[in-house]
Order: C-alpha cells, then sequence, then structure tokens
C-alpha cells in the first residue's frame, strides 16, 4: 500500500528536534493518536554511495566522509531537524516510465511527474535510502554530456563532481506542503558550503551555483529536472532571484505554499550562512 506522503495531512502529527551547529536542541509535540508523548530520531545516518565522496566534507560539523562511506550525525549537522521522514520514488522505474514521457497538449510535464508521484513514490523514515536515490538523481542531471552546452568553459567534469555531490546531501533538506522549512543542512547554502568543501572562491562558487540554476533557465534541463525529481517526491524549488543570493534549493511538494517558504527563508538565513563560512580553511578564499 502506498502511504500518504508525510506533507498530506492524512497522518499524526510528528515529533521534532531542532538542532544547530554544535548545539542541541529538543522539543516534543504529542501524536495525535495518542498520548504517547516522544522525539525525533536522530541517530546517525550512514550510507555507501556508488562513488567516494571528496573527503573535504569532514570540514563541515557533523558529517564524515571515508571514501564511499558517509555518516551524518543530524544533531551536529543540521541547523533545523524537524522532520525524519521523506518521500521517494524508486529511481529505475522513474528512468524506465517517466524519463521519456513526452508532455501532450493534454498533459504537461508538471502533471506528468504529480501523477507519477501520487501513484509510486513513498514516505520512508530510512535516510540512506533518500540519499541513495539522491546520487542517482544527480549523477543523471549532472552528467559529463552537459558541459558542451553549458556556455561555461570553466566548468569541468571535475566541477560536476562537485554539484552531485552537494546536491545529493542537499536531499535531505526539507520543506512542508504548509511552506514551512523543516530541514535546514550547510548545503542549503550552496555557494557557502563548497566553498567551504572545494577551496572554492567566491566567483568560481557563485559560477558553480549558476550551473545548478541552469535546471530553471534552460529549458531542457528543466524538463528534465521535473521528471528525475519525482524520485524524490516533488520538484526542485529555489529562493534566489536571478543572481545566487544562497537561498538554497529544496526538493518540495507539488502545492507547497511558496510564499510562507520565501518568508521563513528571509527569516533564518543570513546567521547560518556565516556559521557555513566560518569553517573554511582558507579565509581569504
Amino acid at each position: 500500500m502506498i502511504q500518504a506522503p508525510p506533507w498530506s495531512g492524512r497522518h499524526s502529527e510528528v515529533p521534532y528536534t531542532h538542532t544547530g551547529f554544535g548545539q542541541f536542541y529538543v522539543r516534543t509535540r504529542p501524536n495525535r493518536v495518542g498520548d504517547t508523548v516522544t522525539t525525533i530520531d536522530t541517530t546517525a545516518i550512514t550510507v555507501e554511495l556508488p562513488q567516494a565522496f571528496d573527503p573535504r566534507w569532514n570540514r563541515l560539523p557533523g558529517i564524515q566522509v571515508d571514501g564511499r562511506r558517509i555518516t551524518i550525525d543530524p544533531a551536529e549537522y543540521f541547523f533545523r531537524f524537524e522532520s525524519n521522514t521523506w518521500l521517494v520514488a524508486d529511481w529505475d522505474l522513474v528512468k524506465a516510465q517517466l524519463l521519456d514521457v513526452e508532455e501532450t497538449t493534454e498533459s504537461a510535464v508538471e502533471q506528468l511527474a504529480l501523477d507519477f508521484i501520487k501513484d509510486l513514490a513513498e514516505s520512508t523514515s530510512d535516510a540512506a535510502c533518500v540519499l541513495t536515490t539522491a546520487y542517482e538523481v544527480y549523477a543523471y542531471l549532472f552528467r559529463d554530456e552537459h558541459l558542451a552546452g553549458l556556455g561555461l568553459p570553466q566548468i569541468t567534469a571535475d566541477h560536476l563532481r562537485m554539484l552531485r555531490e552537494a546536491a545529493t546531501l542537499m536531499a535531505l533538506n526539507k520543506v512542508e506542503l504548509d511552506g514551512h522549512i523543516s530541514n535546514v543542512g550547510p548545503c542549503w547554502f550552496f555557494p557557502a558550503a563548497t566553498s567551504v568543501v572545494f577551496d572554492l572562491d567566491d566567483e568560481m562558487g557563485g559560477m558553480l551555483d549558476e550551473v545548478y540554476h541552469g535546471g530553471w533557465f534552460n529549458e531542457h534541463r528543466r524538463i528534465e529536472s521535473i521528471k528525475a525529481h519525482t524520485a524524490l517526491g516533488g520538484r526542485l524549488v529555489h529562493g534566489c532571484q536571478s543572481v545566487p543570493d544562497q537561498s538554497g534549493g529544496v526538493v518540495a511538494p507539488y502545492g507547497a505554499s511558496m510564499a510562507k517558504f520565501r518568508d521563513d527563508l528571509v527569516a533564518f538565513k543570513a546567521g547560518w550562512i556565516e556559521q557555513v563560512y566560518a569553517h573554511r580553511v582558507n579565509p581569504a578564499a
């Protein structure tokens, strides 16, 4: 049976935990189907991915990279961690049943994606499954064949690898149907996180973010993105305007309130960006 999405409102209210870099706060709220009060599970997340990640991810609090093996301590890694469920669909099903489907005059690509999610996506509390799925999504979206069409000769295959790694970790970020941002990790602030991990200067960090934005500006890539992100239960949305301003990207459920999303984003981002930059090995970069 397909489970109701965690943001659908058709489930009991989930207790939650606030976290921050090196700080841990617990709040609980009752489950409406009973009187039991519990807290969100902050057990370490461990996953082995198909390719090794850059060991410099270890510069950020709460994440340990050892080749293909990644371990995340939610209490240390996230600025905000209020939900430990995500919506995912099997990547092999996405490839087989959606990637090659074309929109028509009767059904836009967004409707195809929404119908696919409604029929085949399931809620999971397995963060390793989310990361594994995300890795496949971004290995597809940031594949080397796109290099020739980017119009950015400075961007190399190694930069696409950086994009794949950062975007994979970004998949643990979350926004609820009402637009509230429930999970925020350091990769929400893409240029800041990539500058810390990959020793990028501000110009190159912004350029890398521009490639990430290309999924909105280039129609072919936008359509690819809409289809691929069904595996992560929604669509990729971004808070930036025409230039990168570290307003983050997240896979949001279709129907999420973007007004609430915008307001929530404005309220928290500045202080957390500074905390990410504080982990630069070379502050002058």
